[in-house]
Parts: structure tokens; C-alpha cells; sequence
């Protein structure tokens, strides 16, 4: 879908950054260069999700260097991994949606791997995996938690907690998503399969993080993620009993 040099669709990508001063510049470099190579209609969107350290000063100079290119989302005080997906959403004005942390355990450039899988009917492409480069509390942990998530909503992608997605812009428009959390990304994804829509996956590498600490391995966090996937599964089991009965009745008024 590159063979002429460039994308036929135009492209948002954006970042949830929270703490994350040291390695956005790389990131964002990294992402500008892509994007400038692939892409003649692009917008880059990062989300400061109310950081504590020198996230906006570094995105200050940042913006500096990338004019226009570069918008930036405050949150005054932080609203959480889903707040901050939902902001970058919101945001969007392309045709496609791209995202993956601001932390830096992914590279920008392989959203190309997921544009190449991106057949017209496909809708969205998930990234997963090829290895896990955390330490091995956190490799056990998101085992655990996708193979539950999996379980409990009936999600078929192979990687829940690969945040390194991108999506047809049009799909987000139909999703009212409500999760704060890091069940965000549990609901995103199965409401895009629930969709209907197509869904490719794609093997992308994950890289040790060398700054900062994840906020979703706390034991806060995850009490506030457990609590958000047991009442995010009670609201889609009542949308499926409220779909099931409006077919029902709809059935039977027109016999």
C-alpha cells in the first residue's frame, strides 16, 4: 500500500504521556520522519495527562521545533490511561487513528507494518507482541490480566495490553467509550469487534523501559482495573440481553 511512496489515507497519531519528559523526543523524532516519509496528510497529538515532571516544558520546545505539526492536550490534573485514550480520540481529525505510549517501549516506525495490513475491509489493525521486555513480575501480571480480559469479554485478538493500535477514525466515532483506567483498552477493542469490522493483527518488537515506572502494575491501579472490567462487563451484558430483547420484539411484531 507504499509502493508509490506514499499513504492513500491521511493519519492522526497520537500519545498519552504521563511523566514522560526523556523519552519523547526521540519518539516524536522518530514519529516526524515516518510520517514526513509516508504521509502527505498528517497531524501528531499528544495527551500531557497532568504529568508531575517536565513533560510540558520538554513539549513546549517540541512544539518550537514542529510548529503546527505538533498539537498538545493538557489535562490539568491526571485522568487516568482511559482519560487520556479518550482525549486523543476526541482529538482526531484524520482519516485514521494510530496511537501507542508515550513511554517509549514501542517504535513509531512500525505503524507501517500495521498500515500494510489495512485491506479496505479492514477496520482495525492490533499490534502484538513479539516479546515482552519487562521485568518478570510485570511479564506474569499481563499474562494473568489478558488471559481473564479474554476470557471474561470474549475478546479474540491474541494482545490485549498491546497498546500499539490503529484504527479507522470512522469506527471511534460510534464508540462511546466511558473506562479511566487501563480497561479502556479491553472496551475499545471489544466494541470494535462487536463492530463487526475486520481485525488484522501484526507482530511488533516492545523494548525495555528506560524511564519512569509504569502506572498500571500499582496495587491501586489494579484494584481501580479490576473493579472497571467487572462493571464494564455488566454494561455489555446489558446492552447484549437490551439487543437481544429489541430483536425479539421486533421479531415478533412482525409476525
Amino acid at each position: 500500500m507504499l509502493s508509490n511512496g506514499f499513504a492513500a489515507h491521511s493519519i492522526s497519531v497520537f500519545f498519552p504521556a504521563y511523566n514522560d519528559a526523556p523519552s519523547l523526543p526521540g519518539l516524536l523524532e522518530k514519529t516526524f520522519s515516518t510520517l514526513e516519509a509516508h504521509f502527505r496528510d498528517y497531524e501528531v497529538i499528544v495527551v500531557n495527562d497532568g504529568s508531575r515532571d517536565h513533560t510540558a516544558e520538554v513539549l513546549a520546545e517540541l512544539q518550537s521545533k514542529y510548529g503546527e505539526r505538533l498539537r498538545v492536550i493538557t489535562h490539568e490534573r491526571n485522568r487516568g490511561y482511559g482519560g487520556a485514550l479518550r482525549s486523543g480520540f476526541q482529538a482526531a481529525r484524520k482519516d485514521l487513528v494510530f496511537y501507542t505510549d508515550g513511554d517509549g517501549q514501542y517504535d513509531p516506525r512500525e505503524l507501517l507494518r500495521l498500515y500494510e495490513k489495512l485491506d479496505h475491509d479492514v477496520g482495525f489493525v492490533n499490534g502484538y507482541k513479539l516479546e515482552r521486555n519487562d521485568p518478570a513480575h510485570r511479564i506474569w501480571i499481563g499474562k494473568v490480566y489478558n488471559q481473564f480480559a479474554r476470557m471474561l469479554f470474549g475478546v479474540k485478538i491474541r494482545d490485549i495490553d498491546c497498546d500499539f493500535r490503529l484504527i479507522r477514525r470512522k469506527l471511534l466515532e460510534s464508540l462511546q467509550l466511558t473506562s479511566t483506567s487501563g480497561t479502556v483498552c479491553v472496551e475499545l477493542v471489544r466494541k470494535l469487534e462487536l463492530s463487526g469490522c475486520k481485525v488484522a493483527e501484526v507482530g511488533v518488537h516492545h523494548y525495555p523501559r528506560l524511564h519512569g515506572r509504569s502506572q498500571f502494575f500499582r496495587f491501586r491501579s489494579l484494584l481501580t482495573t479490576l473493579y472497571q472490567l467487572i462493571r464494564l462487563r455488566l454494561q455489555l451484558w446489558f446492552l447484549d440481553v437490551k439487543g437481544a430483547t429489541k430483536a425479539f420484539v421486533h421479531a415478533w411484531l412482525s409476525q
